[in-house]
């Protein structure tokens, strides 16, 4: 072998050493460009102390406002199918202990005329429903209660536009009566920040109106401001009870979420049956992580987004999928679910149930998909993904026979969050006027009949 031989080998192994050091350097500083922040972190999946997925709704109805059952009929359904909460948030009705008569809105005295009466619990079944003692349908007995969270209203009920929220933690009889002001979703944050409590927006593509009015920057900036101004205003409901007047919410909330992370702000996705009917308990609805089912791990659940917004009609969406809607109500099929999360410097492992697949959305696209046999493991590598250094955060969604699990974000931290401030400037307060003005409800009315001449 010659020395000239020798020299050239050399230098092409000292090329190829630095090589793989300088690929080293790059994987490692890709690992601590940031810190993928785990929604789960404090979830226990396995053994003794493992928490459990309890099935609940946040935002339901009675004929205490515009439903066609009583609280005692939806309470009792919600029950037998085995949910482990419920909160019932009438149209600007405060949400009371079920075997007590929530303060009434005289709007809702209309109820009576037409037929319909309001029922609540007696004290025997109440307690026998929160503590799974009361016989079911079928005449047995569950493991766990029917947690009873209280204190919630859906504000602005007596709007046209819909632009409604709910508030949580108010006191009995705070926001009865709140009839709202069209278009108003600041004004009912606000409402539920002063006295005490806290919100979440209720269906916005019902109020957009629009599939495509998702995407439309106005709507977008609109809800960012509100949710950068009140922290007390937890997230959105991405999905509501069959999704028809809200098919694409959850392209809204990637948009959202593409403007508020950059300020560290985080906006949680809720999935609620808004019912008003018997039949659409099991439409849409969260199932929440928590050490034992009560109503304070409940509201801590909602703040620190140990759940998965679930639904069981998913529309056709051009951008997220499905390419056609399909509707799993009332079969009674299993939940597609995570059963369990773990976190690395670059990865995300999520192991699933009841699944066929879990596709992995980042700023508001598909990233990655794992194709699953029932029960498996999906992992996404950002490493391994083009164009992640740009990415915000990552969420999956799980899909099953038996619908659609959406997880929360898992955020992206590089610890670059700027600073956010309020806009107090004249501009900003001239368009909330003009934003109040064609908000009255005498333009409404008028926008109405326009709408429908038309």
């Amino acid at each position: 072998m010659s020395r000239k031989f020798l020299k050239v080998l050399s230098v092409v192994l000292c090329f190829a050493l630095l090589s793989s050091f300088a690929v080293m350097a790059s994987a490692e500083e890709t690992a601590a460009d940031y810190t993928i922040v785990n929604p789960y972190e404090d979830v226990i999946w396995e053994g003794e102390n493992a928490w459990t997925g309890y099935r609940g709704s946040l935002h339901t109805h009675s004929t205490y406002s515009d439903a066609t059952v009583t609280l005692k009929e939806m309470v009792m359904e919600y029950y037998n199918q085995g949910f482990g909460f419920l909160g019932m948030a009438d149209h600007s009705v405060t949400g009371v202990e079920w075997n007590q008569a929530p303060e009434q809105a005289a709007l809702y005295y209309y109820q009576y005329l037409i037929g319909y009466t309001m029922e609540h619990l007696t004290d025997a079944e109440y307690e026998g429903v929160i503590n799974g003692t009361y016989p079911m349908a079928d005449g047995s007995t569950r493991e766990y209660g029917l947690a009873c969270v209280t204190g919630a209203n859906e504000l602005n009920g007596i709007t046209l536009t819909k632009g409604h929220v709910v508030g949580y933690g108010l006191e009995r009889g705070v926001g009865t009566g709140h009839a709202g002001l069209e278009n108003g979703h600041r004004e009912a944050v606000q409402f539920a920040e002063e006295n005490g409590g806290y919100s979440v927006i209720a269906h916005p593509g019902d109020w957009i109106d629009t599939r495509e009015g998702v995407n439309d920057p106005e709507y977008i900036d609109y809800f960012t401001k509100i949710f950068l101004d009140y922290d007390s205003c937890l997230g959105m409901e991405v999905f509501n009870e069959t999704n028809n007047a809200t098919p694409w919410d959850r392209n809204l909330w990637d948009n959202i979420l593409m403007e508020t992370l950059p300020y560290g702000r985080m906006v949680w996705g809720y999935s609620n049956s808004d019912a008003h009917e018997l039949n659409k308990v099991d439409s849409s609805f969260s199932v929440f992580m928590m050490p034992e089912n009560t109503a304070e791990n409940v509201k801590e659940t909602m703040y620190n987004g140990n759940f998965f917004a679930v639904t069981r009609k998913i529309h056709d969406n051009p951008v997220l999928g499905p390419a056609e809607t399909y509707d799993v109500m009332d079969q009674k099929l299993p939940v597609p679910m995570a059963t369990n999360v773990e976190v690395g410097d670059t990865t995300i492992t999520m192991d699933v149930e009841n699944a066929d697949f879990v596709q992995w959305i980042a700023n508001g696209k598909i990233v990655a998909k794992t194709e699953v046999d029932g029960t498996g493991t999906s992992t996404i590598d950002l490493s391994q993904i083009e164009n992640s250094d740009e990415f915000l955060y990552v969420r999956a969604e799980i899909f099953g026979e038996g619908g659609c699990a959406a997880s929360q974000p898992f955020a992206l931290d590089r610890g670059d969050a700027m600073e956010y401030e309020q806009d107090t400037s004249l501009a900003a307060k001239l368009e909330y006027l003009w934003y109040r003005f064609i908000s009255c409800r005498f333009f409404i009315i008028f926008q109405e009949l326009y709408r429908a001449i038309v």
